[in-house]
């Protein structure tokens, strides 16, 4: 009977996961929304906020474990993913969470971010996307378009900019999705899906900097132009946008066109059904160069989730299999056998 009202005691809401830290971002930053809608999930995960981990790196996305109340470490620039590593590995049993943004993440963290998914690593990772440098005031960033005017590029960028979707998807994470700030419903489910899949789980978010970038992603979260620039993607369903609901996306050879449902020669049966658990990249990767291009819409939602084996459960079972053959090793054994030698 004590163990059923302990159980029923220990039942967490969003309020557990808030701290007493003044939540240090500038007013009608997108990061307010990610925060209460991460908080407003991690209940539903049914696990003790001591079994919960936040990792971050340099940025303002990276105060985030301040304002979690949970396990946290605020590390350094663009090594949050491979400190994750570290946490995950050392302890399975944690659900492992990192917070980063376009350039911690994707700059000088971008080695990390590629092997992290190649490994299938089992970690969730919030991209803060607002396609700019933020904290250090406002200079260009890896997912920053083609032209961009800012403090480090006066005369507009001559990058070609990541595609954080394409780039996840390119180094075979588990499962990639894309959400909005603006969307807190949308960005609740995203996040639940994420925290319940096993292995590497991407999420691209698109977080308006209303200081330094305001306005980069306002024709996907105003009510006026959202609908006719936004697809939103469901499995086996049909891909169907539009106020009207009257435009839908079709393969044409190996390249997505939209076409209207409307005028006689397509109809919905005609339309691209989204599978976000095929085997195949394809159509996940095609899906995901359409935001590089005006005239699609850009897609949000889960592009793929497949089932791989994770990188520390690969890990454990090597390690048992050694030691079945060979038994427990001896650490003082191993560094004082073979070639060893003294230093005068």
């Amino acid at each position: 009977m004590e163990n059923n009202i302990d159980i029923k005691e220990a039942k967490l809401t969003a309020k557990d996961f808030v701290t007493d830290q003044d939540v240090r971002w500038c007013p009608g930053c997108g990061d307010y929304s990610i925060l209460a809608q991460t908080q407003r999930i991690m209940p539903e995960l049914g696990l003790p906020k001591e079994k919960i981990v936040w990792i971050s790196g340099i940025g303002c996305s990276s105060r985030f474990p301040y304002y979690m109340n949970t396990y946290g470490f605020h590390s350094i620039h663009g090594r949050a993913a491979a400190i994750a590593t570290g946490v995950k590995l050392a302890n399975p049993e944690l659900s492992v969470w990192v917070a980063t943004g376009d350039g911690d993440l994707l700059s000088i963290g971008g080695n990390h971010f590629i092997h992290t998914c190649r490994k299938n690593i089992d970690l969730k990772i919030l991209l803060f996307n607002n396609r700019i440098y933020g904290l250090t005031k406002g200079q260009y960033s890896p997912t920053s378009e083609k032209g961009k005017i800012t403090k480090s590029t006066p005369y507009g960028s001559i990058d070609f900019p990541f595609n954080p979707v394409t780039l996840a998807l390119g180094a075979e994470a588990s499962f990639v999705a894309r959400s909005l700030d603006r969307d807190p419903k949308h960005l609740q489910s995203v996040i639940k899906r994420a925290a319940e899949h096993k292995g590497t789980a991407f999420i691209e978010i698109y977080q308006n900097c209303n200081i330094f970038n305001n306005g980069a992603y306002e024709r996907f979260t105003e009510k006026e132009t959202k609908d006719d620039n936004v697809l939103v993607l469901e499995h086996g369903k049909p891909m169907v946008f539009g106020k009207n609901k009257d435009k839908g996306i079709i393969i044409d050879g190996t390249t997505p066109k939209v076409v209207s449902i409307t005028e006689g020669k397509y109809s919905i049966n005609d339309l691209l059904v989204h599978n976000e658990f095929d085997k195949s990249v394809v159509l996940a990767y095609l899906l995901g160069q359409m935001s590089n291009y005006e005239e699609f819409p850009t897609p949000i939602g889960v592009f793929r989730e497949i089932s791989k084996p994770t990188y520390h459960e690969d890990m454990d079972k090597q390690i048992k299999s050694v030691q079945a053959k060979k038994g427990v090793g001896d650490l003082e054994k191993f560094l004082f056998s073979g070639n060893t030698w003294e230093v005068q």
